[in-house]
Protein backbone atom coordinates (compact mmCIF):
# COMPACT_ATOMS: atom_id res chain seq x y z
CA UNK A 1 0.00 0.00 0.00
CA UNK A 2 1.40 3.62 -0.54
CA UNK A 3 0.61 6.95 1.10
CA UNK A 4 -1.84 7.59 -2.52
CA UNK A 5 -4.11 4.75 -1.89
CA UNK A 6 -5.18 6.32 1.34
CA UNK A 7 -8.10 8.15 1.85
CA UNK A 8 -6.72 11.46 2.96
CA UNK A 9 -4.63 11.58 -0.07
CA UNK A 10 -7.61 11.13 -2.42
CA UNK A 11 -8.08 6.97 -2.36
CA UNK A 12 -10.85 5.22 -1.75
CA UNK A 13 -12.17 5.04 1.81
CA UNK A 14 -11.71 1.06 3.31
CA UNK A 15 -15.41 1.30 4.61
CA UNK A 16 -18.04 2.30 2.60
CA UNK A 17 -20.16 3.39 5.80
CA UNK A 18 -18.80 4.67 9.05
CA UNK A 19 -17.58 2.14 11.78
CA UNK A 20 -18.67 3.53 15.58
CA UNK A 21 -16.39 3.46 18.26
CA UNK A 22 -19.35 2.05 20.63
CA UNK A 23 -21.05 -1.13 22.09
CA UNK A 24 -24.36 -1.01 20.62
CA UNK A 25 -25.40 -3.99 21.44
CA UNK A 26 -29.24 -4.45 20.65
CA UNK A 27 -32.49 -6.88 20.50
CA UNK A 28 -33.65 -7.49 17.58
CA UNK A 29 -37.42 -5.92 17.13
CA UNK A 30 -39.25 -9.78 17.61
CA UNK A 31 -38.00 -9.89 21.38
CA UNK A 32 -38.41 -6.12 22.01
CA UNK A 33 -41.99 -6.49 20.78
CA UNK A 34 -42.40 -9.59 22.95
CA UNK A 35 -40.86 -7.47 26.03
CA UNK A 36 -42.67 -4.31 25.87
CA UNK A 37 -46.43 -5.69 25.18
CA UNK A 38 -46.87 -5.73 28.93
CA UNK A 39 -45.92 -2.09 29.24
CA UNK A 40 -48.90 -0.85 27.05
CA UNK A 41 -51.34 -3.21 28.83
CA UNK A 42 -50.57 -2.23 32.49
CA UNK A 43 -50.00 1.21 30.94
CA UNK A 44 -47.40 1.89 33.49
CA UNK A 45 -44.41 3.75 32.04
CA UNK A 46 -42.58 4.27 35.26
CA UNK A 47 -42.29 4.99 39.10
CA UNK A 48 -40.49 1.10 39.97
CA UNK A 49 -42.59 -0.52 37.67
CA UNK A 50 -42.43 -4.63 37.38
CA UNK A 51 -39.80 -4.93 34.68
CA UNK A 52 -37.37 -2.74 36.95
CA UNK A 53 -37.82 -4.77 39.68
CA UNK A 54 -36.83 -7.58 38.34
CA UNK A 55 -34.31 -6.27 36.57
CA UNK A 56 -32.97 -4.95 39.90
CA UNK A 57 -33.32 -8.90 41.03
CA UNK A 58 -31.67 -9.93 38.36
CA UNK A 59 -28.61 -7.38 38.61
CA UNK A 60 -28.32 -8.29 42.42
CA UNK A 61 -28.25 -11.79 42.02
CA UNK A 62 -25.34 -11.60 39.40
CA UNK A 63 -23.31 -8.91 40.72
CA UNK A 64 -23.77 -10.77 43.99
CA UNK A 65 -24.23 -7.32 46.09
CA UNK A 66 -27.28 -6.68 48.14
CA UNK A 67 -29.13 -3.71 46.66
CA UNK A 68 -29.24 -2.42 43.22
CA UNK A 69 -31.02 1.09 42.48
CA UNK A 70 -31.78 1.55 39.01
CA UNK A 71 -31.64 4.96 38.07
CA UNK A 72 -32.66 6.82 34.23
CA UNK A 73 -28.72 7.66 34.07
CA UNK A 74 -25.32 6.85 35.24
CA UNK A 75 -24.57 10.64 35.86
CA UNK A 76 -27.76 10.92 37.67
CA UNK A 77 -26.69 7.48 40.25
CA UNK A 78 -23.06 9.63 40.88
CA UNK A 79 -25.31 12.96 41.76
CA UNK A 80 -27.21 10.43 43.92
CA UNK A 81 -24.17 8.52 45.74
CA UNK A 82 -22.73 11.67 46.99
CA UNK A 83 -25.79 12.85 48.63
CA UNK A 84 -26.92 9.61 50.25
CA UNK A 85 -23.25 9.52 51.62
CA UNK A 86 -23.74 12.44 52.94
CA UNK A 87 -20.33 14.22 51.63
CA UNK A 88 -18.75 17.21 52.43
CA UNK A 89 -16.23 19.56 51.62
CA UNK A 90 -13.48 17.76 49.14
CA UNK A 91 -13.81 14.86 46.97
CA UNK A 92 -10.43 13.16 45.52
CA UNK A 93 -10.75 11.27 42.06
CA UNK A 94 -8.82 11.18 38.93
CA UNK A 95 -8.77 13.94 36.21
CA UNK A 96 -8.70 11.18 33.64
CA UNK A 97 -12.36 10.72 33.66
CA UNK A 98 -15.68 11.60 32.01
CA UNK A 99 -16.39 15.31 33.04
CA UNK A 100 -19.87 13.86 34.55
CA UNK A 101 -17.85 12.12 37.17
CA UNK A 102 -16.49 16.03 38.74
CA UNK A 103 -19.65 17.40 37.77
CA UNK A 104 -21.71 15.09 40.29
CA UNK A 105 -19.63 16.75 42.98
CA UNK A 106 -20.37 19.94 41.80
CA UNK A 107 -24.33 19.16 41.92
CA UNK A 108 -24.16 18.25 45.78
CA UNK A 109 -21.85 21.03 46.39
CA UNK A 110 -18.93 19.04 46.65
CA UNK A 111 -15.21 20.21 45.54
CA UNK A 112 -12.87 17.75 43.69
CA UNK A 113 -9.43 17.49 44.29
CA UNK A 114 -7.87 16.36 41.27
CA UNK A 115 -5.42 13.13 41.82
CA UNK A 116 -2.96 11.42 38.65
CA UNK A 117 -3.18 7.87 37.09
CA UNK A 118 -0.62 5.12 36.97
CA UNK A 119 1.19 5.34 33.37
CA UNK A 120 0.68 1.68 32.67
CA UNK A 121 -3.19 0.73 34.01
CA UNK A 122 -4.68 4.52 33.46
CA UNK A 123 -6.42 3.95 36.89
CA UNK A 124 -5.99 6.22 39.67
CA UNK A 125 -2.62 6.03 41.31
CA UNK A 126 -2.96 5.36 44.83
CA UNK A 127 0.51 6.40 46.02
CA UNK A 128 -0.53 10.11 45.02
CA UNK A 129 -3.74 9.79 46.83
CA UNK A 130 -2.07 10.01 50.23
CA UNK A 131 -0.84 13.69 49.75
CA UNK A 132 -4.04 15.02 48.74
CA UNK A 133 -5.96 14.12 51.83
CA UNK A 134 -6.48 16.95 54.20
CA UNK A 135 -9.39 17.69 56.90
CA UNK A 136 -11.53 18.56 54.58
CA UNK A 137 -11.77 16.06 52.13
CA UNK A 138 -14.69 13.42 53.01
CA UNK A 139 -14.24 11.04 50.25
CA UNK A 140 -12.49 9.35 47.33
CA UNK A 141 -14.12 8.50 44.25
CA UNK A 142 -11.80 6.11 41.80
CA UNK A 143 -12.94 5.08 38.67
CA UNK A 144 -12.55 2.01 36.83
CA UNK A 145 -11.76 2.34 32.95
CA UNK A 146 -11.65 0.50 30.18
CA UNK A 147 -12.52 -2.52 31.33
CA UNK A 148 -10.30 -2.95 34.15
CA UNK A 149 -10.24 -1.90 37.99
CA UNK A 150 -8.55 0.58 40.22
CA UNK A 151 -6.79 -1.31 43.26
CA UNK A 152 -9.42 -1.86 45.24
CA UNK A 153 -7.27 -3.15 48.37
CA UNK A 154 -5.28 -0.09 48.29
CA UNK A 155 -8.08 2.02 48.37
CA UNK A 156 -10.09 0.78 51.04
CA UNK A 157 -6.80 0.28 53.27
CA UNK A 158 -5.69 4.17 52.57
CA UNK A 159 -9.68 5.13 52.97
CA UNK A 160 -10.10 3.04 56.30
CA UNK A 161 -6.44 4.38 57.76
CA UNK A 162 -7.53 7.78 56.90
CA UNK A 163 -11.05 8.20 58.20
CA UNK A 164 -12.44 9.11 54.37
CA UNK A 165 -15.85 7.01 52.45
CA UNK A 166 -14.85 5.49 49.41
CA UNK A 167 -17.00 4.33 46.48
CA UNK A 168 -16.12 3.74 42.41
CA UNK A 169 -17.02 5.54 39.16
CA UNK A 170 -17.75 2.02 36.98
CA UNK A 171 -19.23 3.07 34.54
CA UNK A 172 -16.61 1.09 32.04
CA UNK A 173 -16.72 -2.13 34.29
CA UNK A 174 -20.29 -4.01 34.40
CA UNK A 175 -19.57 -7.67 34.58
CA UNK A 176 -15.77 -7.74 35.33
CA UNK A 177 -14.73 -9.55 38.24
CA UNK A 178 -11.75 -9.08 40.91
CA UNK A 179 -10.68 -12.21 41.84
CA UNK A 180 -13.62 -13.77 41.17
CA UNK A 181 -15.44 -11.02 42.75
CA UNK A 182 -17.96 -8.83 40.77
CA UNK A 183 -17.76 -5.04 40.97
CA UNK A 184 -20.59 -3.73 41.66
CA UNK A 185 -19.64 -4.97 45.43
CA UNK A 186 -16.57 -2.74 47.20
CA UNK A 187 -16.48 0.78 48.37
CA UNK A 188 -19.74 2.13 50.11
CA UNK A 189 -21.25 1.97 46.85
CA UNK A 190 -20.88 1.26 42.86
CA UNK A 191 -22.36 3.45 40.01
CA UNK A 192 -22.49 2.02 36.57
CA UNK A 193 -23.65 2.97 33.42
CA UNK A 194 -26.22 1.54 31.07
CA UNK A 195 -25.99 3.69 28.05
CA UNK A 196 -26.09 2.29 24.51
CA UNK A 197 -22.30 2.60 24.42
CA UNK A 198 -21.72 0.49 27.64
CA UNK A 199 -21.46 -3.28 28.03
CA UNK A 200 -25.36 -4.03 29.31
CA UNK A 201 -27.12 -1.36 27.16
CA UNK A 202 -30.57 -0.01 28.55
CA UNK A 203 -30.13 2.53 25.55
CA UNK A 204 -29.49 5.12 28.40
CA UNK A 205 -29.42 3.91 32.23
CA UNK A 206 -27.79 3.24 35.00
CA UNK A 207 -27.84 1.68 38.54
CA UNK A 208 -26.00 2.17 42.31
CA UNK A 209 -24.91 -1.33 44.42
CA UNK A 210 -24.35 -0.82 47.74
CA UNK A 211 -24.61 -3.50 50.15
CA UNK A 212 -25.06 -1.17 52.68
CA UNK A 213 -28.87 -0.62 53.80
CA UNK A 214 -28.83 2.71 55.18
CA UNK A 215 -27.19 3.97 52.05
CA UNK A 216 -29.54 2.21 49.79
CA UNK A 217 -32.88 3.67 51.57
CA UNK A 218 -31.26 6.68 51.23
CA UNK A 219 -30.80 6.21 47.69
CA UNK A 220 -34.47 5.44 47.04
CA UNK A 221 -35.34 8.41 48.35
CA UNK A 222 -33.46 10.22 46.62
CA UNK A 223 -34.23 8.92 43.55
CA UNK A 224 -37.99 9.86 44.40
CA UNK A 225 -39.61 5.98 43.55
CA UNK A 226 -42.73 6.63 45.63
CA UNK A 227 -43.66 3.54 48.04
CA UNK A 228 -40.24 1.54 46.46
CA UNK A 229 -38.39 1.43 50.04
CA UNK A 230 -38.60 2.58 53.26
CA UNK A 231 -39.04 5.95 54.37
CA UNK A 232 -35.42 7.81 54.76
CA UNK A 233 -34.73 11.24 55.82
CA UNK A 234 -32.77 13.21 52.48
CA UNK A 235 -32.05 16.58 51.78
CA UNK A 236 -32.72 16.29 48.27
CA UNK A 237 -34.35 14.67 45.78
CA UNK A 238 -34.52 13.77 42.27
CA UNK A 239 -36.42 12.45 39.01
CA UNK A 240 -34.16 9.60 39.02
CA UNK A 241 -36.56 6.92 38.07
CA UNK A 242 -35.58 4.20 35.30
CA UNK A 243 -38.69 3.71 32.50
CA UNK A 244 -39.83 0.54 32.09
CA UNK A 245 -39.12 0.72 28.17
CA UNK A 246 -35.31 0.64 29.57
CA UNK A 247 -35.16 -1.73 31.95
CA UNK A 248 -37.14 -4.11 29.33
CA UNK A 249 -34.00 -3.62 26.67
CA UNK A 250 -31.75 -3.92 29.62
CA UNK A 251 -33.06 -7.37 30.48
CA UNK A 252 -32.95 -8.37 27.08
CA UNK A 253 -29.38 -7.50 26.85
CA UNK A 254 -28.64 -9.31 30.22
CA UNK A 255 -29.34 -12.47 28.85
CA UNK A 256 -27.13 -11.60 25.56
CA UNK A 257 -24.23 -10.74 28.31
CA UNK A 258 -22.16 -13.49 27.84
CA UNK A 259 -22.35 -13.77 24.35
CA UNK A 260 -21.34 -10.22 23.78
CA UNK A 261 -18.90 -10.15 26.26
CA UNK A 262 -17.13 -12.88 24.43
CA UNK A 263 -17.05 -11.22 21.25
CA UNK A 264 -15.56 -8.15 22.71
CA UNK A 265 -12.55 -10.59 24.26
CA UNK A 266 -12.23 -12.11 20.60
CA UNK A 267 -12.40 -8.61 19.38
CA UNK A 268 -9.70 -7.43 21.60
CA UNK A 269 -7.70 -10.25 21.28
CA UNK A 270 -7.37 -9.97 17.57
CA UNK A 271 -6.53 -6.09 17.72
CA UNK A 272 -3.91 -7.58 19.97
CA UNK A 273 -2.85 -9.95 17.63
CA UNK A 274 -2.57 -7.49 14.57
CA UNK A 275 -1.16 -4.30 16.45
CA UNK A 276 1.69 -6.45 17.61
CA UNK A 277 4.56 -4.62 16.61
CA UNK A 278 3.73 -1.23 15.28
CA UNK A 279 6.13 1.18 16.10
CA UNK A 280 4.43 3.63 18.63
CA UNK A 281 1.64 1.65 19.25
CA UNK A 282 0.73 0.24 22.82
CA UNK A 283 -2.58 -1.58 23.40
CA UNK A 284 -4.07 -1.10 27.25
CA UNK A 285 -4.80 -4.18 28.24
CA UNK A 286 -7.75 -3.89 30.90
CA UNK A 287 -5.93 -4.33 34.73
CA UNK A 288 -6.27 -5.18 38.14
CA UNK A 289 -9.20 -7.89 37.19
CA UNK A 290 -9.38 -11.16 36.66
CA UNK A 291 -11.93 -11.03 34.04
CA UNK A 292 -12.87 -8.25 31.78
CA UNK A 293 -15.95 -6.58 29.74
CA UNK A 294 -13.31 -5.85 27.08
CA UNK A 295 -15.54 -2.89 27.14
CA UNK A 296 -12.78 -0.66 25.36
CA UNK A 297 -10.25 -0.60 22.50
CA UNK A 298 -7.68 2.13 24.05
CA UNK A 299 -3.98 2.61 22.47
CA UNK A 300 -1.46 4.92 23.24
CA UNK A 301 0.24 6.48 20.41
CA UNK A 302 4.08 7.74 20.95
CA UNK A 303 4.28 9.90 18.14
CA UNK A 304 8.17 10.16 17.72
CA UNK A 305 7.79 6.41 16.81
CA UNK A 306 4.76 6.57 15.08
CA UNK A 307 5.78 9.53 12.95
CA UNK A 308 2.17 10.80 13.25
CA UNK A 309 0.59 12.64 16.54
CA UNK A 310 -2.46 10.79 17.80
CA UNK A 311 -4.16 13.29 16.20
CA UNK A 312 -3.05 13.05 12.80
CA UNK A 313 -3.44 9.51 13.19
CA UNK A 314 -6.85 9.65 13.69
CA UNK A 315 -7.60 12.34 10.83
CA UNK A 316 -5.96 9.59 8.33
CA UNK A 317 -8.54 6.70 10.46
CA UNK A 318 -11.54 9.01 10.28
CA UNK A 319 -10.91 9.22 6.15
CA UNK A 320 -11.40 5.50 6.22
CA UNK A 321 -15.13 5.70 7.58
CA UNK A 322 -12.94 4.15 10.85
CA UNK A 323 -14.75 6.53 13.79
CA UNK A 324 -11.84 6.20 16.26
CA UNK A 325 -11.85 9.17 19.26
CA UNK A 326 -9.42 10.71 21.33
CA UNK A 327 -10.08 9.91 25.29
CA UNK A 328 -10.46 11.57 27.36
CA UNK A 329 -9.65 15.10 26.37
CA UNK A 330 -9.02 17.19 27.45
CA UNK A 331 -8.44 16.77 31.53
CA UNK A 332 -11.20 16.82 33.15
CA UNK A 333 -8.77 19.56 35.33
CA UNK A 334 -8.67 21.51 31.90
CA UNK A 335 -12.27 21.99 30.81
CA UNK A 336 -14.03 25.29 31.12
CA UNK A 337 -15.97 24.00 34.21
CA UNK A 338 -12.91 23.36 36.72
CA UNK A 339 -9.79 24.82 35.22
CA UNK A 340 -10.01 28.13 37.16
CA UNK A 341 -10.05 25.75 40.44
CA UNK A 342 -7.47 23.49 39.43
CA UNK A 343 -5.06 26.35 39.00
CA UNK A 344 -5.72 27.09 42.93
CA UNK A 345 -4.63 23.43 43.65
CA UNK A 346 -0.82 23.54 42.82
CA UNK A 347 -1.31 19.90 42.25
CA UNK A 348 0.86 18.71 38.67
CA UNK A 349 -0.90 15.62 36.32
CA UNK A 350 2.19 15.16 33.74
CA UNK A 351 0.11 11.13 33.01
CA UNK A 352 -3.16 12.40 32.65
CA UNK A 353 -2.07 15.22 30.59
CA UNK A 354 0.19 13.16 28.64
CA UNK A 355 -2.57 10.44 27.82
CA UNK A 356 -5.30 13.35 26.95
CA UNK A 357 -2.87 13.91 24.31
CA UNK A 358 -2.15 10.13 22.94
CA UNK A 359 -4.50 8.09 24.02
CA UNK A 360 -6.72 6.79 20.72
CA UNK A 361 -10.23 4.79 21.13
CA UNK A 362 -10.52 2.03 18.64
CA UNK A 363 -14.19 0.66 17.06
CA UNK A 364 -15.25 -2.11 19.15
CA UNK A 365 -19.15 -3.65 19.63
CA UNK A 366 -22.22 -5.01 17.57
CA UNK A 367 -21.32 -3.45 14.74
CA UNK A 368 -17.84 -4.40 14.09
CA UNK A 369 -17.41 -7.67 12.12
CA UNK A 370 -14.54 -9.11 13.78
CA UNK A 371 -12.67 -9.64 10.28
CA UNK A 372 -12.63 -5.75 9.91
CA UNK A 373 -10.31 -5.30 13.17
CA UNK A 374 -7.19 -6.70 10.72
CA UNK A 375 -8.46 -4.27 8.19
CA UNK A 376 -8.29 -1.46 10.71
CA UNK A 377 -4.59 -2.77 12.14
CA UNK A 378 -3.12 -2.98 8.63
CA UNK A 379 -4.41 0.76 8.32
CA UNK A 380 -2.72 2.01 11.10
CA UNK A 381 0.79 0.05 10.23
CA UNK A 382 0.39 0.88 6.66
CA UNK A 383 0.01 4.62 7.97
CA UNK A 384 3.17 3.99 10.64
CA UNK A 385 5.13 3.11 7.02
CA UNK A 386 4.09 6.11 5.26
CA UNK A 387 4.11 8.04 7.61
CA UNK A 388 6.43 10.53 6.37
CA UNK A 389 4.39 10.94 3.08
CA UNK A 390 0.99 10.93 5.04
CA UNK A 391 2.19 14.23 7.01
CA UNK A 392 2.61 16.02 3.44
CA UNK A 393 -1.71 15.41 3.20
CA UNK A 394 -2.40 15.98 6.64
CA UNK A 395 -1.16 19.78 6.37
CA UNK A 396 1.65 21.05 8.66
CA UNK A 397 0.42 19.74 12.19
CA UNK A 398 3.71 19.34 14.24
CA UNK A 399 4.24 15.60 15.56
Amino acid sequence: MTATKFAVAGGQPAFDTQIPVGQLYFPNWERYEAAVKGIFKRRYYTNQGPLVQELEVQLQQMLGVKHVICVVNATVGLMMAAEALELRGKVILPSFTFLASAQSLSWAGLEPVFCDVNPVTHQIDVAKIKPLITESVSAIMAVNLWGGASDVEALRKLADEAGKKLYFDSAHAFGCEINGKRIGCFGELEVMSFHATKMLSATEGGCICTNDDAIAAKLRNIRSSYGAGAPATVVKTSNGRMSEFQAAIALLNLEDFEGNRTNNENTFLKYQQHLAGIPGVRLIRPSGVSRSNYQYIVCEINSDQFGLSRQQLLDVLKAENINARRYFFPGVHKSIEFSSLYNQQNNPLPITESLCETCLQLPVGALLDINDVEVICDLIRNAQRHSADLRNYLGSVSI
